[in-house]
C-alpha cells in the first residue's frame, strides 16, 4: 500500500460489530430499514446465497476440553460492489435473501462517505431492536424466578 494513503479497511471491531447485527436481523428488518433510503448501488453475487453446515464447537465449564456440539445450518453470500468493494454475510439458518442483504450492508459499511448514514438508518435501529427484544425476554424470564432463600425463611 502507498504510504500517502489511508488505509481504507473499516475498524476490525466495529465491522465485526455491524455484521453480528446483521447476522441477527431478519431478511424482512433489514429491506425494511433500507427502502427509504436512496437508491442502492448496484452489485453482483461473488458467492452465493448457499447454504451449508458448520460444526458448532463447545467447553466443558466454559474452558475445559472442547468438543463437538453438534452441526449448525448457515448460509453465506458475498457481494462485489461497482467500486469494488466486497461485502460478506453470514446467517444461522436458510435465510438466502437475509445473507444477501448482509452483505450489501457490509459492503457500503465499508465506505466511509456511506457508513454514518447507514449506521444512523439501519445498525442503529437494528441494534436497538435487538436490545429491546433481548430486554424483553429478560424480564419475562425473571417473572418466573424463585427466590430460594425467601422460601428457605419461610419454614
Amino acid at each position: 500500500m502507498n504510504e500517502t494513503q489511508p488505509d481504507p479497511s473499516p475498524d476490525p471491531s466495529a465491522r465485526r460489530r455491524w455484521m453480528s447485527i446483521l447476522a441477527r436481523a431478519g431478511a424482512a428488518e433489514i429491506a425494511a430499514r433500507l427502502a427509504p433510503l436512496p437508491a442502492l448501488p448496484e452489485h453482483r453475487r461473488l458467492r452465493g446465497p448457499e447454504t451449508g453446515l458448520v460444526m458448532v464447537r463447545g467447553r466443558a465449564g466454559g474452558d475445559g476440553a472442547p468438543f463437538n456440539l453438534g452441526e449448525m445450518t448457515v448460509t453465506r453470500c458475498a457481494v462485489r460492489l461497482d467500486d469494488g468493494t466486497v461485502g460478506h454475510g453470514y446467517v444461522a439458518g436458510r435465510d438466502a435473501r437475509q445473507a444477501e442483504l448482509a452483505a450489501l450492508v457490509d459492503a457500503l459499511m465499508q465506505d466511509p462517505g456511506r457508513a454514518p448514514g447507514l449506521e444512523a438508518a439501519v445498525i442503529a435501529p437494528l441494534e436497538a431492536a435487538q436490545a429491546e427484544r433481548r430486554a424483553a425476554q429478560a424480564r419475562k424470564a425473571a417473572a418466573t424466578r424463585v427466590e430460594f432463600f425467601t422460601m428457605t425463611q419461610m419454614r
